[in-house]
């Protein structure tokens, strides 16, 4: 019968191991699963949109990204929408870009191009070049995208433009990567689908807190009357996520994920590559506003908690031959693991993902937040001056 017996802290274990798996539930089923019932929505016809589409500008700002450009911007130019003018803000050595715009001109009269001076010292020139974008553009709704993106389809404007409301000022829209092969874009591919899950639930939920530049639009008197990007202009990275942050309240900003309107982006190709990218955002998301951030880093302590949770009630179990306690550490494992299963699916599916995860998601699950950490403590402990503009 002692098998079937606990002590105190073998009860205290499994009251704690129970107390991580009812916030990891509350998490799943109330947060994590807003974007599913919002397609859902969407479909039933429950959502009132707009049903005009007003003029619009679409920026991009391209650092020495005359290929990517090639490969995705007539996919822009090419939108089925009334209309609308791209703006592409140039950058860097010159690569072949502004002949290539030059010429693309010719059959898209609605493309314009300029660039950044290469004098601007001590402002970050994405940052300058997306304003010089704003500032030439004729229309009042401006969408941002970036030189490595393309849309899903000749319908992602018109589909941003149906959340354009009276009382909308920011629409946010989903930015997925194309599916490639091997680990490392696996990887890529899950965190960058959990981020998703994550900041569109909340802006769904009524608490938006950031938004990425490669499917966004926003108002331009919403820029101008914030002051723009100029509380953060010497930051090297932190634009349109740090607007967002500063600007996006639940009143005045909707969310898009049909999965004609979402956004496909070059996945990086290198592990080096992604995780100077994923440092970079480490630096930038201290300066977020909001508890957001501190409820979705309440979400990964109780993930870890979890793991350690049942991973230690089970050898224990294992080890005093406890046999119910090593059946209840498993239990609650696949019962984390089902609920899981069926969330980030169902998530995928509902933004239009190729990729789905199963025997997979376990290892993800307990690696995505060890990464977070790392990146986090890689950026703790470089010089301030790496993310600041010389």
């Amino acid at each position: 019968m002692e098998a079937f017996t606990f002590d105190k802290n073998e009860t205290l274990l499994l009251a704690t191991l129970g107390g991580l798996l009812l916030i990891q539930a509350l998490y799943y089923a109330c947060l994590y699963l807003r974007i599913p019932r919002h397609a859902k929505a969407a479909r039933q016809g429950d959502i009132s949109f707009a049903t005009e589409y007003p003029p619009l500008s679409v920026v991009i700002y391209a650092r020495e990204a005359c290929e990517y450009l090639r490969a995705n911007l007539t996919s822009i130019l090419s939108q089925d929408y009334p209309r609308f003018e791209v703006i592409v803000i140039t950058d860097g050595t010159d690569d072949g870009t502004a002949d290539y715009l030059t010429q693309l001109r010719e059959s898209y009269p609605h493309l314009y191009h300029s660039f950044v001076p290469n004098s601007s010292r001590y402002i970050s020139h994405k940052k300058l070049g997306l304003t010089l974008g704003i500032r030439a553009a004729k229309y009042d709704w401006l969408v941002m995208t970036e030189p490595d993106c393309h849309p899903e389809s000749n319908q992602w404007l018109r589909l941003l433009a149906r959340n354009f409301t009276p009382s909308t000022q920011i629409v946010l829209g989903h930015v997925g990567y194309a599916r490639g092969k091997g680990w490392l874009h696996k990887r890529i591919a899950y965190d960058n689908l959990f981020q998703a899950i994550r900041y569109l639930g909340f802006a769904l939920g009524g608490h938006p807190y950031m938004g990425l530049g490669g499917n966004l639009a926003y108002r331009k008197e919403l820029f101008y009357q914030n002051k723009g990007f100029s509380e953060y202009l010497n930051l090297v990275r932190g634009d349109d996520d740090l607007f967002i942050n500063q600007v996006a309240m639940g009143e005045n900003t909707r969310v898009e994920i049909d999965t004609a309107s979402v956004v496909r982006r070059t996945p990086c190709a290198r592990a080096k590559d992604w995780r100077e990218e994923k440092i970079g955002y480490a630096s930038t998301a201290r300066f977020y506003k909001g508890t957001q951030r501190y409820a979705a880093g309440l979400e990964t302590l109780t993930r870890l908690l979890f793991h350690l949770s049942w991973l230690t009630a089970l050898v224990m179990g294992i080890l005093l031959q406890q046999w119910l306690m090593a059946a209840v550490a498993l239990t609650a494992f696949f019962l984390r693991l089902a609920l899981q299963l069926y969330v980030i699916n169902h998530n995928a599916r509902a933004l239009g993902e190729e990729r789905r995860y199963y025997f997979t998601l376990p290892v993800f699950d307990l690696l995505q937040p060890l990464q977070s950490l790392r990146w986090k403590l890689c950026c703790a402990f470089r010089n301030k001056s790496e993310f600041m503009r010389k």
